[in-house]
């Protein structure tokens, strides 16, 4: 939850850290990206007539601690939100999916934010806006698809200028479509 809505903020930081118990869903990552991540949800519905906030179904708190493998150095982090999806539609673990879902689209948007600098496009007319938008995402796509040691940025800063490796990349060049015995696909 941002901080715009201090007050709604306010209290379900008040509701939850004052109602102590166990986590309604606990999950431990597998140790990705050099760290162990525990993520625990508490999930309730007995703000949805307090809250002053339009189609609230659930509130939540989420608790992430990781650990750094190699230093051994411990992050936590507290969050709060809301959802429109009732407590009948949504178990805690499927809030839980949701939310860290979320954030990947956020970071995908910030993905795109980075390295094309869309929040400064100058598209602004008709489905200009939308369509460029869905274009970056597409390309955006297709290079994390490809399995490669290079981040996006430079995946896209090595291919940005050189029109021939992009068509080779992509393998839709004549010399870059063999087949398994060195053929050429026509």
């Amino acid at each position: 939850m941002k901080q715009n809505q201090s007050n709604l903020l306010e209290d379900l930081a008040f509701y939850f850290q004052n109602t102590p118990k166990a986590a309604d869903f606990t999950h431990t990552g597998n140790g990705e990206h050099g760290r162990i991540e525990t993520r625990k949800i508490w999930v309730t519905t007995k703000l949805n007539h307090y809250l002053n906030f339009p189609c609230v179904r659930q509130t939540f708190m989420i608790e992430r601690e990781s650990i750094r493998k190699k230093t051994g150095e411990i992050c936590r982090e507290v969050v709060y939100g809301i959802t429109g999806t009732s407590a009948g539609h949504a178990t805690p673990e499927q809030v839980l999916r949701d939310n860290r879902g979320r954030w990947s689209i956020e970071s995908c948007h910030y993905i795109i934010d980075w390295n094309y600098d869309e929040d400064r496009s100058q598209i602004r007319t008709g489905f200009g806006p939308e369509n460029i938008t869905r274009l970056r995402r597409f390309a955006i796509g297709l290079l994390k698809d490809k399995k490669s040691n290079e981040t996006i940025p430079e995946m896209m800063k090595k291919l940005m200028l050189n029109t021939r490796a992009v068509f080779d990349y992509l393998k839709m060049t004549r010399n870059s479509n063999t087949g398994p015995i060195g053929w050429v696909l026509a």
